[in-house]
């Protein structure tokens, strides 16, 4: 049984019954999101060796977490088994341990943890829910995507449900703001891989073809309108979006490639391929793309400035508008550090957005 299931089925058969008993009147969410890969559904008899298991996160107020957190947390341990479904249900030794705070409540001996919401946004968000286009710009999608995967089991009173519904995918002018950034990198170094070839530096240009596959890989996640994962599940998720049986052949082709010109013109292909899924999903932008050389030298390459221009010629919010085409927090930087601290990404984001001559 994967570990989603696993803790659905912890929440309707013991937690749930058990709260019933012992705290009837808690009105409560509960939830598995946050960390780990049965979020995805791609975790796998490895992914036991760390922070699985039978777990369920409790969404409640704050005076609820108050009067009841500390109670809920003790009396699971003495009220719980050892094991739910042939799994231990302790969390003892493990990377992530339990949250310790007064509005955030965990315990080794279990996978119950109580919560209030403005925490649980607070520590996967750095703070609350977005409310303009810079604050979603500072959210890397992985931290938007540990809040609106997994599942949630149960919720009284629809908060919960209601913020995940908020963040299910990014507002619409942020979205093309963030397909113009992704093809604007694709346009700074679509010329390389034929440029470095040329001079005979094959590493090089190999190593800007897997950059560029990752970039087109991105852009592929932002035309399906999914978010995409940290590098570990990229390429799975990857896998599963509806275009990329279409699309992986080609990329397979610029990855392994004899020789820069085979690479760039499967990069061409694919360029061209996602263009056309751009239009073809009917996406907002009028364009018509086009491969030919790039400006009088002997490269393939797409007309991305005009691809650029259409999207970002579509986008309705003023401040965003007006931004430089530069993308948001995880198309700027793939450092762990940065977009695993929305704390830090956010106010670094704006300041990188931020105009110094204004």
């Amino acid at each position: 049984m994967q570990g989603l299931e696993l803790s659905r089925r912890f929440y309707d058969e013991l937690v749930g019954p058990w709260l019933q008993r012992a705290f009837p009147t808690l009105r409560h969410a509960a939830a598995l999101v946050g960390y780990g890969s049965e979020l995805l559904g791609f975790d796998d008899a490895m992914s036991q060796d760390h922070n699985w298991g039978p777990r369920v996160l409790l969404v409640v107020s704050g005076a609820d977490c108050d009067a009841h957190g500390a109670a809920v947390v003790d009396g699971f341990a003495s009220a719980g088994p050892a094991a739910f479904r042939g799994v231990p249900i302790g969390m003892a030794n493990r990377p992530h341990p339990p949250p310790q705070s007064k509005d955030a409540l965990g315990d080794v001996r279990h996978g119950l943890e109580v919560w209030t919401l403005e925490r649980l946004l607070g520590e996967f968000l750095g703070g609350p829910a977005p409310r303009d286009g810079l604050a979603w710009l500072g959210l890397a999608e992985q931290r938007l995507l540990v809040l609106t995967a997994g599942a949630v089991f149960h919720d009284d009173d629809g908060a919960l449900s209601a913020v995940r519904e908020q963040l299910a995918y990014l507002p619409r002018d942020v979205w093309l703001y963030k397909l113009a950034g992704q093809w604007r990198r694709i346009a700074e170094e679509q010329a390389f891989v034929g440029r470095t070839g040329e001079r005979g530096d094959e590493i090089g240009s190999r190593v800007i073809a897997a950059r560029l596959v990752r970039d087109l890989m991105r852009l592929a996640f932002l035309i399906e309108r999914r978010y995409a994962p940290y590098p570990k599940w990229f390429g799975t998720a990857f896998a599963r979006l509806p275009c990329a049986p279409d699309l992986m052949p080609t990329l397979h082709r610029a990855l392994t490639g004899a020789d820069w010109k085979t690479r760039e013109a499967a990069l061409a292909t694919a360029c061209l391929d996602l263009a056309e899924l751009h239009r073809a999903r009917g996406h907002p932008g009028v364009f018509a793309p086009s491969i030919g050389p790039y400006y009088e030298r002997p490269f393939t390459v797409i007309n991305a400035e005009e691809i650029i221009a259409a999207i970002r010629a579509e986008i309705l919010d003023p401040a965003l508008k007006a931004l430089p085409v530069i993308g948001a927090v995880d198309q700027v930087s793939d450092a762990t550090p940065v977009i695993s601290d929305p704390a830090r990404a956010r106010p670094a984001m704006a300041a990188l957005l931020h105009d110094p001559k204004a």
